[in-house]
């Protein structure tokens, strides 16, 4: 007669370690973070020029910018996080532009959108600032004149590899 006994404590445990391996996932709070900042994104709504169709064309359904957590133009910088400038900025607007992205929360993040924001683009006077980085950091830069949709969405993947480098 044989006496069937229970497996060892050891096997049993084994097994369990086997069996949640699979089940759990493992991170840290700040990969979680960069994670969630990443895949929602929230831009204030700052057209200046002719670049603010091509922007507001990205938010419809065509190029559809919420797959990027972006569904939402917020109205008050409280609630967002980049902010898109989209066209020509004058002398005369610096004050605001600067003004607004410094009631952004930390973290925020520009892109310059067209070739006006980024350098000044073929208007070289003295009415228009050369480049919205002589008034605030930014982050990324869309090329054109006015740029694509499918650049600004291009943009909007180098920033989220930026964020995601910075975790």
């Amino acid at each position: 007669m044989t006496i069937s006994r229970a497996p060892s404590s050891r096997a049993v445990t084994d097994a369990e370690v086997r069996a949640l391996e699979g089940n759990i996932l493992t991170s840290t709070v700040d990969r979680f973070v960069a994670w969630s900042r990443m895949n929602s994104i929230w831009p204030v709504q700052f057209g200046l020029a002719c670049c603010a169709i091509e922007m507001m064309s990205t938010a419809a359904a065509r190029f559809d910018i919420a797959r990027f957590g972006s569904e939402l133009f917020r109205a008050s910088p409280r609630q967002a996080d980049l902010m898109i400038v989209s066209g020509r900025v004058s002398q005369k607007m610096a004050p605001v532009i600067k003004h607004i992205y410094e009631q952004m929360l930390d973290p925020k993040w520009v892109i310059a959108m067209g070739d006006c924001a980024s350098c000044g683009g073929v208007f070289n006077n003295y009415a228009l600032v050369q480049g919205v980085d002589k008034l605030i950091p930014v982050d990324v830069y869309v090329a054109g004149c006015p740029p694509r949709p499918e650049a600004l969405l291009y943009g909007f993947l180098k920033l989220q590899e930026l964020i995601s480098a910075r975790s």
